[in-house]
């Protein structure tokens, strides 16, 4: 697997507003997973990545979707 580095499209608003559910503040886990596999893509990018460096993606994915997932259920509020 290959990955490019990001790029800012030309012409984009340097603020785009996000919708309301993705506005609050990230679970501290998730910011950290986030960062890493930011780190893990821009190292690699335009390079094979090796069974290992694909392992460890799939790791931090998986550690991220967990983070968000109990960011969202904590601001849930049940009825009665």
């Amino acid at each position: 697997m290959a990955l490019t580095p990001r790029h800012s499209q030309p012409n984009a608003p340097a603020y785009a507003p996000q919708p309301a559910h993705l506005a609050q503040p990230a679970h501290p886990a998730a910011v950290e997973a986030n960062e890493a596999i930011r780190a893990l893509v821009d190292a690699r990018a335009g390079q094979d990545w090796s069974s290992v460096e694909s392992a460890a993606y799939e790791v931090l994915l998986i550690e991220w979707a967990a983070a968000t997932r109990t960011a969202a259920t904590g601001d849930i509020i049940e009825a009665a």
